[in-house]
């Protein structure tokens, strides 16, 4: 792609999405952010810019808003799409489902409605391994593993969204759509500049586990001990989000190489899966800290254990997560330290 050939990146300056941005620009791609900032924070750009050395392009207005998004779509050429821009965490999806349904569902169809008329044809959707519910015979999922009934509204609507994807691409459209089906992001950019910003108190393992590190939380709860796992605690696989953001940028390259419309499934993890006491233990032996942490109640809405085939990515993107599970939990606490010591600096 040449440098004035534009990339749409909806929920950009989010967490997954800053890096994507980051990993964009140092391919000379040139993403144009669109964010609301509600899941985002302001200071995320001037991290994004400082690592990037140069200045990024950035919109602040609702992905569902429609004639706002027009404007968007008349001023750029755009030559694809990444979409993020969603409500993610699966416990407040089953405290406030309409929520979830509404914004999930509603931003991708105003991006596809204007990729329709603006004629963009590459199309990457930010999925999830959620769409696979809980894994029966084995924890390790292919990407032609059932899509059972999800354990949440947010899994539902990342289910949705991919038979909307479907069956626009069923329907005679010129569009290209590669849904990557993330499992579950951890760590921070190496430089600490950009990292995870949840609000409140966090609904992803790490952010719980740096915060109670350095005393904003005071402790850690671990939401389940009798899984029927290595040692009774969820399993997951755990990916760098730099990594994650590379296989964005090799999702698109493989996209816009392609030719007639298609619609394809690859999962974005390492291919290996680590308990949440694996995480504590590697964060302890990373950072010399002891955590304050307990078991508690499981978890309304969490699968026991999950794990990504990555066979497909390897081959179809010759892309393969190259940091390891240190890598980011040592990330992930550097920005942890650097930000909160920023925000004491300037109190």
């Amino acid at each position: 792609m040449r440098q004035n050939e534009y990339i749409l990146v909806t929920g950009g300056a989010g967490y997954i999405g800053s890096h994507t941005v980051v990993e964009l620009i140092e391919d000379g791609k040139t993403p144009v952010i669109v964010d609301d900032f509600r899941n985002a924070d302001l200071k995320v750009l001037s991290g994004i810019e400082k690592i990037v050395g140069q200045s990024v392009i950035c919109h602040q207005i609702d992905v569902c808003d429609f004639q706002a998004m027009h404007a968007v779509f008349e001023q750029y050429s755009f030559t694809g799409i990444i979409h993020f821009a969603a409500y993610k965490a699966v416990g407040e999806s089953v405290e406030e489902p309409l929520k979830y349904f509404d914004n999930n569902l509603n931003s991708l169809l105003v991006c596809l409605s204007l990729a329709e008329e603006f004629n963009v044809n590459n199309f990457l959707f930010s999925s999830s391994c959620t769409v696979y519910g809980e894994p029966v015979n084995s924890p390790v999922v292919t990407e032609e593993s059932p899509v059972l009934e999800a354990n949440s509204p947010y899994g539902a609507t990342k289910q949705m969204c991919e038979r909307i994807l479907s069956d626009l691409t069923k329907s005679g459209s010129d569009i290209r759509v590669l849904n990557l089906r993330y499992f579950n992001p951890i760590g921070a950019h190496s430089s600490s500049l950009i990292g995870e910003l949840p609000s409140g108190e966090p609904s992803n393992l790490l952010p719980y586990v740096t915060q109670t590190a350095f005393g904003i939380l005071d402790q850690l709860t671990v939401y389940g001990n009798n899984y029927n796992t290595i040692d009774g605690t969820c399993v997951r696989d755990y990916i760098h989000v730099s990594d994650l953001a590379n296989a964005h940028v090799k999702g698109l390259d493989w996209l816009t190489q392609q030719t007639g419309t298609l619609n394809e499934v690859i999962n974005v993890g390492t291919g290996q899966g680590s308990s949440v006491l694996e995480i504590i233990h590697t964060f302890e032996n990373v950072s010399n800290i002891q955590l304050n942490w307990k078991f508690g109640a499981r978890r309304l809405g969490d699968v026991e254990q999950i794990y990504a085939d990555v066979t497909k990515a390897k081959k179809m993107l010759n892309w393969s997560a190259q940091r390891t599970m240190e890598d980011a939990v040592r990330d992930a606490w550097n920005w942890e330290q650097k930000r909160r010591n920023e925000t004491t600096d300037n109190s």
